[in-house]
């Protein structure tokens, strides 16, 4: 086990990170996207993105676009490299707005935090779709850990604290529990060439249905690459 330090709230610690890692000439057969904050107070990353937004999704979007070669030399026919990213059942609740998705309008955690998890979803179909367009042997699919008990939650309302602190014993998964559908993902032999895929509990489910609006996903993933300042290589795939 090696660690390399990236800071998923910096687009140049990323930058750095892949530059670290690429220099290491390792393949890569699994990424998970599992970084994130919740109902944090509005502020910016040093970037100038609304946190939840810039942490939560646009970290995640740009480390798997560096990454993407690395990962399409490592899969093979037989064994697809695996991106797995980590959303919340919250996207069910969540709302892109394309036209503020910093949130300046009007601010508020929860719908700030949901529409994160939700351009996390649609990420997920946009980048499967690309990737089988151009025949790569790597899938990327989307999980729901579900309620776990984790530091998470230090933001939110002390009712909400006392509450989760009294329940989470029969409410709450422990960490463990809430890994497992990522592990899932990552290294099931019932998961090798399965892509596009939303889990919950070990088991392919239905996201929100505007999660599979395709002119969203693409309108998400062009104004993604303005933001991150990578080149859309997609603008030639349907």
């Amino acid at each position: 086990v090696e660690f390399l330090y990236c800071d998923l709230a910096s687009m140049k610690s990323i930058r750095q990170f892949v530059q670290r890692f690429r220099a290491k000439n390792c393949p890569l057969h699994v990424l998970v996207n599992n970084a994130g904050v919740m109902l944090v107070p509005e502020r910016k990353t040093e970037d100038g993105f609304e946190e939840h937004f810039g942490l939560n999704y646009l970290g995640h979007f740009l480390l798997t676009n560096l990454l993407l070669d690395t990962l399409k030399q490592s899969g093979t026919h037989s064994h697809n490299a695996r991106i797995i990213t980590v959303s919340s059942a919250t996207h069910y609740v969540g709302k892109l707005h394309l036209n503020d998705l910093q949130s300046r309008c009007s601010y508020s955690p929860h719908g700030a935090y949901a529409q994160s998890k939700l351009a996390l979803v649609l990420f997920t179909y946009r980048l499967q779709h690309l990737l089988t367009a151009n025949g790569s042997h790597v899938t990327a699919n989307v999980v729901d850990p579900g309620v776990v008990n984790t530091d998470l939650y230090k933001h939110v309302f002390w009712v909400v604290k006392l509450v989760k602190w009294v329940t989470a014993w029969l409410f709450f998964k422990t960490p463990e529990e809430g890994a497992s559908t990522s592990i899932y993902a990552a290294v099931s032999p019932e998961m090798e060439g399965a892509g596009g895929c939303y889990l919950y509990n070990e088991e392919r489910t239905k996201s929100a249905d505007v999660a599979y609006d395709e002119e969203l996903q693409r309108r998400l993933w062009t104004e993604s690459c303005k933001m991150v300042g990578i080149s859309d290589e997609s603008s030639r795939v349907p």
